[in-house]
């Protein structure tokens, strides 16, 4: 087999455990990432570690980890934690599937630039960074690399769990518009499929008068869609208030101005061709270049809309960010290293 399972399965087994003991040090006030039985917890990880396309999922659940043990209060017992996430952080981008692997177009690049945005914050003020980026630019790979050397809490997927919660809401109910609409889902079988799924905003499938009727009275007249968004915006302020972190799209950037909440506000692209190239690669041929051309193109437009729709600017237009970064020309490790000297100054 292409991956030892092995070490794969030792992997899995070490990030449960790394779970375990944040839980067991914060006791249930945070609860846990994985609250099932181990051995379903090590499998499902298992699955996800030897599957270059459900990176995203793995980067999520380390970041949930990461976050939480940032929070004990002993130092000794906080160090120790951080030091072995450190640890299988490594070991999960060194695999052969790993999500963190870059891709540079240029190698001799102009040396990284030494402005600084650090003057952007007062004293009082949490350093909040929100990073828009299109699909295949590794945008979602250089936000989660640059939180772990920030040494910041990272968001992206549980800004979303959390509005449903706040709306005490099913998760199949409720799309996450926000962020990439291909989305990771179990068959009748058990197997992972990554399916498309048709925003609900501004276009979206007509609903029945009935289905509006339902929504109604359960979101207090919004959509679902706007229900989401609004608790979302909510969401966002009130831990701008409590911490510094940093948080993929969500429209973070407009929604902290609108509510004059200083901020750092990037966007990540690349060339279409080498998007392309990336998602290929992403997705281990499993995708043809036409069918890739085809997923770029619409998840570009349902970006755009969705920007639109709720900030009425414009999606990955200059003018809307402090900086935008040209990701191929740096790799991820190199845009990491850019944005870090750029906001500590």
């Amino acid at each position: 087999m292409e991956h030892n399972m092995e070490k794969i399965r030792e992997l899995a087994e070490r990030i449960y455990d790394l779970d375990a003991e944040v839980y067991t040090q914060l006791g249930s006030s945070l609860g846990r990432v994985f609250n099932r039985d181990r051995e379903t917890c090590v499998k499902e990880l298992c699955g996800l570690l030897t599957d270059r396309r459900q990176g995203h999922l793995v980067r999520s659940e380390l970041a949930l980890i990461s976050n939480m043990a940032r929070t004990i209060t002993d130092r000794d017992m906080r160090k120790m934690i951080m030091s072995e996430y450190d640890k299988i952080l490594k070991d999960v981008s060194s695999l052969p599937t790993s999500f963190a692997e870059g891709d540079i177009l240029d190698q001799q690049k102009a040396e990284l630039n030494g402005l600084h945005l650090s003057n952007r914050f007062s004293v009082k003020d949490h350093r909040i960074i929100c990073i828009g980026r299109t699909y295949g630019s590794g945008g979602t790979e250089i936000g989660f690399a640059l939180a772990d050397s920030l040494k910041m809490n990272f968001y992206d997927v549980e800004i979303f769990n959390a509005v449903l919660n706040r709306l005490e809401a099913e998760k199949d109910l409720v799309e996450d518009t926000a962020g990439h609409p291909y989305k990771s889902r179990r068959d009748a079988e058990g197997n992972v499929r990554t399916v498309y799924t048709q925003p609900a905003f501004a276009g979206g499938p007509e609903r029945t008068i009935r289905q509006r009727m339902k929504e109604f009275s359960r979101y207090h007249g919004l959509s679902k869609s706007d229900a989401v968004f609004f608790n979302q915006s909510d969401l966002i302020c009130d831990m701008a208030k409590k911490e510094d972190f940093i948080i993929m799209g969500r429209c973070a950037n407009v929604i902290l101005a609108n509510n004059r909440i200083p901020h750092i506000s990037i966007f990540i692209t690349a060339p279409f061709e080498q998007r392309v190239h990336r998602i290929m690669a992403v997705n281990e041929g499993k995708l043809t270049e036409k069918q890739t051309i085809h997923m770029l193109k619409k998840m570009d437009r349902d970006h755009v809309k969705y920007y639109k729709y709720y900030t009425g600017q414009q999606w990955g237009n200059s003018v809307h960010y402090d900086l935008c970064i040209n990701s191929a020309s740096y790799g991820i490790d190199g845009s990491v290293e850019l944005i870090r000297k750029m906001v500590k100054g």
